[in-house]
């Protein structure tokens, strides 16, 4: 059964998951955070079939996040390098990280800490706003449709009620 696509959809939500898609991916990418590589190290690590990391590889290679390099000539072997995009995706390991190691660590404590070198801490990712950098709480948190924000959704009641819309599309101010 092939799984539905959000690739479209007016979400980056969406669009992130439709590019991870399953549990695999973001767990390349923590290996490539831990400065993983080569095939090889990727599957070592992960115990993961060879078939799927290798599509795993080709979806991060394909979206831009890997960067394919060649290593040796003889034969032709890859290592699989973070792109800005890659490296730019941290923040959400980060966070993913920061909530399991609160929600889901147990009495153990959190299985693997970040050292923030600069600081010579160890660090956890606080999500804060991008303005006066308070922390992000959901309640303190209101959508809006954003500038890229499909036109002819906005006169659908659902999505008039989700985004608190009271004024039809056309009566918007910018």
């Amino acid at each position: 059964m092939k799984r539905a696509s959000f690739a479209n959809w007016p979400c980056s939500i969406a669009r992130t998951m439709d590019l991870l898609g399953d549990g695999w991916t973001p767990l390349v990418l923590r290996e490539a955070y831990y400065g993983v590589r080569r095939f090889d190290e990727f599957q070592k690590g992960l115990g993961i079939a060879r078939t799927t990391l290798s599509d795993r590889l080709r979806r991060l290679t394909e979206a831009g996040m890997l960067e394919r390099r060649p290593y040796e000539t003889r034969p032709v072997r890859h290592e699989y390098v973070l792109t800005e995009s890659g490296r730019d995706f941290y923040g959400v390991i980060a966070a993913m990280s920061r909530w399991g190691d609160r929600w889901l660590s147990g009495e153990d404590g959190p299985p693997v800490l970040s050292h923030h070198r600069p600081c010579g801490h160890d660090a956890a990712a606080e999500v804060v706003c991008s303005h006066c950098r308070a922390p992000l709480r959901v309640e303190d948190v209101v959508p809006r449709p954003g500038p890229g924000y499909p036109d002819r959704l906005l006169g659908r009641p659902d999505v008039r009620d989700r985004f608190g819309l009271d004024a039809p599309p056309d009566d918007r101010t910018a």
